[in-house]
């Protein structure tokens, strides 16, 4: 019984499992839970995710949902593949930085680019309008939080140290939508986050993850 993961190709959390288990080499199905049609609310799936919510990875016996949980168990499950996502072979202050980040792009970076991202760029595939004031207001808030990135980037490779680590990854899929908006001079004004965002864009199984979203 192989990997399989419950969600959708354009979805942020789902990109986030998929890159993660591209980089580590993993084969999956991806098992389409099309949010437009309420699937992710029906008794089959609320039976895997009980939030209703995507993604889900199913791997073996094991269910799991919450992206950021599904890729510190697809990081710690499959360490020996790929690069080590999680420093576990690091010191304790290698470790610890690598959880840090993982908290401040789950708190810090996540609500304002996730808003940023919705109001700009999903909103209106979805038939909306974008409230503009709403985009600058969270453009704002984001400045702030890239301000303290492109500090640490001019000082450190990587996010997390001299290493390519979940916390980069973590990152990649909103960053790559808010690339696509008009906002995406929030990356290109900050020199060493752009010359990061280039970096692990141009990853190979970033590549193919950003090959399979429908855009």
């Amino acid at each position: 019984m192989g990997v399989k993961v419950y969600g959708m190709p354009m979805s942020t959390n789902t990109i986030r499992v998929l890159a993660a288990l591209n980089e580590k080499g993993v084969e999956f199905e991806l098992v389409i839970v099309d949010l437009r049609t309420g699937a992710h609310k029906q008794p089959d799936f609320l039976a895997l995710n009980p939030f209703g919510q995507i993604p889900v990875l199913e791997d073996g016996d094991v269910v799991l949902f919450e992206s950021r949980a599904i890729n510190r168990y697809i990081a710690t499950k499959y360490a020996e593949a790929g690069p080590d996502l999680l420093l576990s072979s690091g010191t304790p202050a290698e470790r610890a930085a690598v959880d840090l980040w993982l908290e401040v792009e789950s708190q810090q970076f996540g609500p304002p680019i996730a808003g940023l991202v919705y109001e700009a760029l999903i909103k209106p595939m979805l038939g909306g309008a974008t409230d503009v004031t709403v985009v600058e207001a969270q453009a704002v808030k984001l400045g702030k939080v890239l301000d303290v990135y492109e500090a640490r980037l001019a000082q450190s490779k990587y996010l997390a140290g001299a290493e390519f680590t979940l916390v980069d990854l973590n990152h990649i899929p909103y960053t790559n939508y808010l690339m696509k908006t008009p906002k995406a001079s929030l990356v290109t004004s900050r020199p060493h986050l752009l010359a990061w965002w280039q970096d692990v864009s141009s990853r190979p199984a970033w590549q193919k993850t950003a090959a399979g979203i429908p855009f």
